[in-house]
């Protein structure tokens, strides 16, 4: 650690715990710099990181000062959905988030995009380039269904950390982790099937289901430990239910790890009941602890838990590199992967494989880490400055998204149509539900180095949520 930062870490801790009260004058650049025996520049720097995370605030002709900070919002409570099977719907709004892609002077708080300019990808540039320049014919070619065999030899390396002992023969390349849940959905289920999911849930596996005409049955999820278990018992009880699609480890979008034994008791619930489970590990490798979680198929004896990630998350989502281990569903995933798209692009699968063999793939993930983390501190609290009391946030363990939770009253659909007049998209929380629950809840993006076009556009954000709680709400009940 360099001496700024240790010395910003220090008085960090003090504010923290109180030796520097809100509002408080900091020591002089010059007293802390003959206090700790480091030079004035050393501690300019630190107080400059201190600034950035908005613990302090500089005074022109007066120094700096604690910043006063409001009380940490709580977490989301347990979710309630409606605990039957229902119809999907949502699709207008997916579609909506979607056509923000291309809109290129717009903050894009909702997305689902990881950070794509950092230095630790540009060796990726470089394999791409020079495979091009190798103009082999074979790259041209159809690939089998399995995928590349040298891309597959090096995930099969890399789930080790996860607790899996998996061969390249169990595994499947996919165009993207949504094509794995695709393959996988359609392997275990048939029209008319019932699936559990947690609530709330990717929407894009949401509108997979949707199109293969299954119903799904929202389960209660806590923004800490997961699904529940007791109410996905009692669902498995009450309704034929084909499938259990979970996201244990970074969940999107609550950002949590479900424990390891409530993953234990998950799959206990799983061979209880005979029912597949669909685990999305396509965040798992972000968590911000190391080792990284374990996952769901490490724990599985009996081949039914089908695993599917892609490297969208970690890498580039343009490279819809993906993979499924589907266990004992390995024909059908095959036959379901023929009928979709067949085989996928070679030179995508070439370059990845080529990029974690060099060594390249973990120093990026350990960065990305870092990076979403340090990124994660800064923009809550931003959040927390700029929204109004009586809101919920969860406190993600990995990834970089965030879900915000509002008053019952406030309406995100509307919200973010009003947004759209500042140039700024959210993804509103109806999208993550099958019957379009979460009207009050928002996921937000985190992954871009934070700026004061962020900042701006959280304050505007904060701003309306606050106009529209005035509106709903006493004056009295309404707090900065």
């Amino acid at each position: 650690m360099t001496r700024y930062k240790h010395l910003a870490d220090l008085l960090s801790k003090r504010i923290e715990q109180g030796f520097y009260q809100a509002g408080e004058r900091l020591p002089s650049v010059r007293t802390l710099s003959t206090e700790h025996g480091v030079s004035i520049s050393t501690v300019q720097q630190a107080y400059h990181l201190l600034e950035e995370k908005q613990m302090i605030t500089p005074q022109p002709r007066s120094g700096y000062f604690v910043t006063p900070r409001k009380a940490v919002p709580p977490v989301p409570a347990l979710t309630r959905p409606v605990q039957r099977p229902v119809e999907i719907t949502q699709w207008e709004s997916v579609l909506e988030l979607l056509s923000v892609r291309e809109e290129k002077d717009i903050v894009k708080l909702g997305s689902g995009m990881p950070d794509l300019d950092q230095p630790t990808l540009k060796p990726l540039w470089k394999i791409f380039s020079r495979i091009g320049h190798q103009q082999d014919p074979g790259m041209l070619d159809y690939d089998n269904l399995y995928g590349v065999p040298e891309l597959r030899e090096q995930i099969a390396r890399l789930t080790i950390d996860s607790g899996c002992r998996l061969t390249p023969q169990d595994i499947v390349i996919t165009t993207g982790c949504h094509e794995a849940l695709s393959v996988s959905i359609r392997a275990v289920c048939q029209p008319g099937d019932i699936v559990a999911v947690e609530s709330p849930t990717f929407h894009g596996t949401m509108q997979t289901l949707r199109g293969f005409g299954i119903k799904a049955i929202e389960i209660p999820t806590d923004s800490g430990t997961g699904i529940s278990l007791e109410a996905l018992e009692l669902a498995l009880e009450q309704w034929p239910v084909k499938a259990v699609i979970v996201v244990p480890n970074c969940n999107n979008p609550l950002g949590f790890i479900m424990p390891e034994p409530r993953k234990r008791a998950l799959l206990a619930l799983a061979q209880r009941f005979d029912v597949a489970i669909i685990e999305d590990d396509v965040y798992g490798e972000l968590s911000y602890d190391y080792p990284r979680p374990i996952t769901l198929k490490s724990l599985d004896e009996d081949g039914r838990v089908l695993l599917c990630s892609s490297f969208s998350k970690t890498l580039a989502p343009g490279l819809r590199v993906g993979w499924v281990a589907p266990g004992r569903y390995l024909d059908r995933v095959l036959h379901m992967k023929y009928i979709v798209t067949g085989s996928t692009a070679k030179q995508p699968q070439m370059a990845v494989a080529e990029f974690i063999r060099q060594g390249y793939y973990p120093a990026h993930l350990r960065r990305m880490r870092q990076m979403y983390q340090r990124n994660l501190e800064i923009f809550t609290l931003s959040v927390r400055k700029h929204f109004p009391c009586g809101i919920c946030v969860t406190r993600p363990q990995g990834g970089f998204l965030i879900w915000i939770e509002l008053p019952e009253t406030l309406d995100t659909v509307r919200l973010n149509r009003e947004l759209r007049e500042s140039r700024i998209q959210i993804a509103v929380g109806s999208l993550f539900s099958a019957s379009g629950k979460y009207r009050n809840c928002l996921r937000l993006n985190y992954a871009q180095p934070f700026t004061e076009r962020t900042d701006k556009a959280l304050a505007i954000l904060g701003a309306a949520v606050e106009l529209a709680m005035e509106k709903c709400l006493p004056s009295s009940a309404v707090m900065k």
